[in-house]
């Protein structure tokens, strides 16, 4: 895991080798600028770029507000227009045409459904106009897959792997020549797919053992591999491919292995798949191996350059993660309406259920955690439509969020409704079983936990290192030391004082932004104590940062869902009242775990006990299961 770890960080776009304390990279300095606008506006007046992300700048203790209030409106008229245009036919077409219980019992998407999504354009629905798709925004995007997930997550999957990850890459960093070629052809009728994942890799990416030499006349790679798991596999006709190249390092001028991305069409030759493979849940998704015999690939097909190829993968997954949390408020959308159709009516002791406390508590638990997830997934799809690019840590949070909670939401409306919910007509079976795969694919939550803290960790020790430089040349950087010198001093007599928020927040909302505020300073000081007690190491401390990442998440949300929030009270929404009950509920409870994940960091006494889990991790898994013989010791 920790190999796995650090490999990533390596590699990660945007993100540098951590070395703590003595040797702090600065992670700021690969930040690309973007063009100045309300949301998204990441260039400082010097021309230096600057990083706005609300979660990077959490990890130094500093709120940065500016990617999260107000809360994003993007759209303008024509766009909104267009939106509505789509609405409406969508809706429809999953009411009417689609059956998500046929197309899961066939184990494949119903091939009137597959022809009708078609001709919907559903499978191009931002690929520009000029290459026959619709062009939408990501805001847009998001509206759309919100409805699918609503009604049937295995198309959901058919449709996301075709579009959000299958030729995404050729989208975000083809040339022109491969958009005029490719994206046509996506956006009538031939199925992409990503193909990423091997028996050997899955979330260390950068252990793939595919291989593509370049053939003796230059012309083409000649690759050799095979892929697992791979969604559209068996349908795919343009696959995203990545394999091994050999390299020459410019430094050293040795060769070396390194991952390029390909796009590989299936009439290459060479190129096969596995029968669909028997899953748990999102039947309907075909599933198949895919394997690559001395397929002739020409050199003209190399996407993003030779030796990007995991920059090129984690661009395409970072840029794709907001979907899976749209979608998915829209599935924790149809399991509340199941619950509460059923708990308006069932009675039990002579009175309605959704009278009685529990059942109260569980319904408003739910649609809590369906107003969070949608509003991270519109916050996000906002910022990226502004011009944002640093945005992978808040997207990182969506997708673990989106997951958990669309699985804790489904299971809360099971048990509402009883017997009734554990039949398989009632559909909740259906949506249980395609729901647990959210947690796995696109990047495990396990490993995205440990992304969001270590990349937040790395970006709060660049401001560290700076603290270093200026004490070797004191004179030269008074200032800098004077303003850490004071905070600390304030800090250790109890004068300190959190960020203001209440000119952020609607006035209706001031007491829990200050409550939220309280959670930025407290945070900062975990995170400098961690790294100045741990250093380098911290990257084995895994209890530790897995709980600095569910902190992360609930400042977060809370944040979002505060904006959001405020932005329907001052427009007087009609719903404006509720959802400030949602959000004050929310962040009451959010901002209390924080304060217990923190001071389990540093706890003496929850460390050792982390010591003794570890402990019995590594008994039950040297005997190879349960250590202990049974209590009848027969």
């Amino acid at each position: 895991m920790n190999r796995v770890i650090n490999t990533c960080l390596k590699k990660q776009n945007n993100v540098q080798t951590i070395l703590f304390p003595r040797s702090l990279s600065t992670s700021n300095a690969n930040f690309k600028t973007v063009q100045n606008s309300k949301h998204g506006s990441e260039k400082s007046s010097t021309g230096n770029a600057e990083n706005y992300s609300f979660v990077m700048n959490l990890f130094r203790g500093q709120l940065e507000p500016r990617q999260v209030f107000p809360y994003p409106n993007v759209l303008n008229e024509e766009q909104k227009e267009t939106l509505q245009m789509m609405v409406d036919p969508t809706n429809k077409f999953f009411q009417e045409v689609n059956d998500p219980a046929k197309n899961d019992a066939l184990e494949k998407v119903d091939e009137k459904t597959l022809a009708g999504l078609w001709e919907l354009g559903a499978f191009s629905l931002q690929v520009p106009q000029d290459f026959g798709g619709s062009g939408l925004s990501n805001t847009q995007y998001a509206r759309l897959v919100q409805i699918v997930g609503a009604n049937d997550l295995g198309v959901g999957i058919t449709l996301g792997a075709h579009q959000s990850i299958g030729f995404k890459g050729i989208l975000l960093v083809g040339t022109p020549e491969q958009k005029a070629k490719y994206l046509p052809r996506v956006s009538n009728g031939e199925m992409a797919a990503f193909c990423l994942t091997e028996p050997s890799s899955g979330s260390d990416a950068a252990s793939i053992k595919t291989r593509a030499e370049l053939s003796p006349d230059g012309k083409h790679y000649i690759m050799n591999g095979s892929k697992i798991w791979i969604s559209n596999g068996g349908l795919a006709e343009i696959m995203t491919v990545y394999a091994q190249t050999p390299v020459v390092d410019q430094k050293t001028g040795k060769t070396v292995d390194k991952v390029t991305a390909f796009i590989v069409e299936r009439s290459f030759g060479g190129v096969t798949s596995g029968p669909p493979e028997k899953k748990m849940g999102i039947k309907c998704s075909n599933t198949a191996e895919v394997y690559y015999d001395n397929v002739k690939i020409p050199v003209e097909n190399v996407l993003g350059g030779v030796g990007n190829g995991f920059k090129v993968a984690m661009n395409v997954l970072n840029n794709g993660r907001f979907g899976m949390a749209a979608a998915l408020s829209g599935t924790m959308q149809t399991c509340i309406k199941k619950a509460v159709e059923f708990a308006t009516q069932r009675k039990q002791f002579g009175e309605r259920i959704d009278s009685f406390g529990s059942i109260q508590e569980k319904i408003a638990r739910m649609s809590m955690l369906q107003y969070v997830t949608e509003s991270m997934a519109y916050m996000i799809s906002g910022n990226m439509d502004s011009g944002s690019v640093n945005y992978h840590l808040e997207a990182a949070i969506s997708k673990c969020f989106a997951s958990e909670a669309a699985w804790y939401v489904c299971d809360e409306a099971i048990q509402i409704m009883g017997g009734m919910g554990f039949m398989k007509h009632s559909g909740l079976e259906r949506i249980l079983r395609d729901l647990r795969i959210f947690r796995i694919f696109e990047g495990t939550n396990d490993i995205l936990r440990l992304f969001v803290a270590l990349t937040g960790m790395q970006y709060a020790g660049s401001h560290l290192k700076e603290l270093q430089m200026a004490f070797k040349n004191p004179t030269a950087h008074l200032g800098l030391i004077f303003e850490e010198a004071s905070k600390r001093m304030v800090r250790k007599v109890g004068l300190s004082s959190p960020p203001a928020m209440e000119h952020l927040v609607h006035r209706d909302l001031a007491s829990s932004a200050n409550l939220l505020a309280k959670c930025f300073d407290s945070f900062g000081q975990a995170v400098e104590m961690v790294l100045i007690k741990y250093g380098k190491n911290i990257v084995n401390e895994q209890f530790i940062l897995n709980r600095l990442a569910n902190a992360t998440f609930d400042i977060y949300t809370s944040a979002v869902v505060l904006s959001r929030a405020s932005t329907s009270l001052k427009e007087e929404l009609s719903s404006a009242n509720h959802e400030k009950l949602m959000a004050e509920a929310w962040t009451l409870e959010a901002t209390e775990r924080v304060e217990s994940y923190l001071k389990v960091v540093a706890s003496g006494k929850h460390l050792d006990n982390f010591s003794k889990m570890s402990t019995i991790s590594r008994n039950v898994c040297q005997a190879e299961g349960v250590v202990q013989n049974n209590p009848l010791k027969i």
